[in-house]
């Protein structure tokens, strides 16, 4: 059995000694839970753990909330009868009156290892608020589900926000306690900060690789459906600066791109004429799918869904960034007049394009609409990739 770190923190008292006395916080979501599926904030009261409050990122607490940008509402916890904060609601940093309420923040929040996901971001933001009060941080460690491979363009300077928390690429392969050390190093932060590990994670192993077999996936957002979702996501998530359809309003969002107005059979044959290494590791199947919300609602839309399981899928070889980069390329080629991209303040960032946002530069959307090729483009991520991997070393745990 792998143990997370919500799970060696109830079954080791040595741990759960140095809480004695504190007050402790609980940041988390649907998916925080134990070995045997009971949510961490009922199992850290049950074993005698003071917990005075409780917060919820992104989607909320409950993970009520189905789409970006709808923001959660503070409450009371109807069975705990604690304060529930959210730092997806009012405020992204916790304030000066919810750090009054507890002396220990514990972080239990499955993450999918995409720069993009917010949890992250929010993590960066609690370790500075700590930093500034002297409150102590842990993480309760949890898999990445993609495993240690890294993909991607780096942020660049001046593109930091809600989901672009630092010069980090798009796939990190970073857990998120191993992610918050390198917060620590890179921000240089003066915060008391440890991380609970795992116990029997090994993100080389097959057949799960990032994801143990042994575990149960519960969606850590209302979109994050299944491992698949998770290894696709480092792609899939750009979509949200696209017009294009990323499945929201079906039954697999973000394992799968399309509009009413594309050939999909087109596409694909495009992207094997100008790529086609980037296209290993998965299996490309054409759909058809109508949303019942979001982009396109009520039409049939005409897509691709990708397969990155089962006997299709090799974990080194598949590099969803590329995949969904390559896919924009051979929609902009087929149809050099397409309204690709989409313009609104995404995550509050305003006055740039969601696209630029997502990959922290405008550098992706200039190779798309370019005459650049390829080779191009790799040029650039490989470098970023080489650079993270050094970074990255001095924090890997597992």
């Amino acid at each position: 059995m792998t143990l997370f770190g919500i799970d060696r923190l109830l079954a080791d008292p040595e741990l759960r000694r140095e809480l004695d006395g504190k007050r402790v916080a609980l940041l988390a979501h649907p998916a925080s839970v134990t070995a045997d599926l009971t949510h961490s904030l009922d199992a850290l009261v049950a074993a005698g753990i003071k917990v005075t409050a409780a917060f919820g990122p992104q989607h909320g607490l409950r993970g009520d909330k189905q789409d970006n940008m709808v923001e959660s509402e503070d409450f009371t916890d109807r069975v705990h009868q604690i304060p529930v904060f959210s730092l997806y609601g009012e405020v992204r940093r916790p304030t000066g009156q919810m750090l009054s309420t507890f002396d220990t923040f514990l972080v239990d929040l499955q993450d999918v290892g995409c720069r993009i996901y917010t949890f992250i971001t929010t993590l960066l933001y609690v370790l500075e608020a700590a930093a500034e009060t002297g409150k102590s941080v842990w993480v309760l460690d949890r898999p990445n589900p993609a495993g240690r491979p890294i993909e991607g363009l780096t942020l660049r300077e001046g593109w930091e926000s809600f989901v672009g928390a630092g010069p980090i690429p798009m796939r990190h392969g970073l857990t998120l306690g191993e992610l918050g050390s390198w917060f620590v190093d890179h921000f240089k932060l003066d915060v008391d900060y440890r991380v609970i590990e795992m116990d029997g994670w090994r993100p080389d192993e097959g057949p799960g690789f990032g994801w143990p077999e042994d575990r149960i996936w519960i969606n850590p957002s209302p979109n994050a459906a299944n491992v698949n979702m998770a290894r696709c996501y480092a792609g899939t998530v750009m979509l949200e600066g696209a017009t294009l359809s990323e499945g929201r309003g079906t039954t697999r969002p973000l394992e799968l791109f399309g509009a009413p107005d594309i050939e999909p059979r087109a596409v694909l044959a495009e992207m094997v004429k100008l790529a086609p290494q980037w296209l290993a590791g998965c299996k490309l199947r054409e759909i058809n799918f109508e949303p019942t919300f979001h982009k396109h609602v009520g039409q049939l839309c005409n897509g691709v869904m990708i397969h990155a399981e089962g006997r299709f899928y090799d974990h080194q070889a598949f590099r969803p960034w590329r995949l969904q980069s390559l896919a924009f390329k051979a929609i902009r080629r087929l149809y050099p007049d397409y309204g690709l991209w989409r313009d609104f303040p995404y995550e509050y960032a305003f006055g740039k394009l969601p696209i630029d946002v997502i990959n922290g530069s405008p550098l992706l959307r200039e190779w798309v609409d370019g005459d650049s090729i390829p080779a191009d483009l790799d040029a650039i991520a490989v470098s970023d990739e080489r650079d993270w991997e050094e970074q990255r070393k001095p924090f890997l745990l597992y």
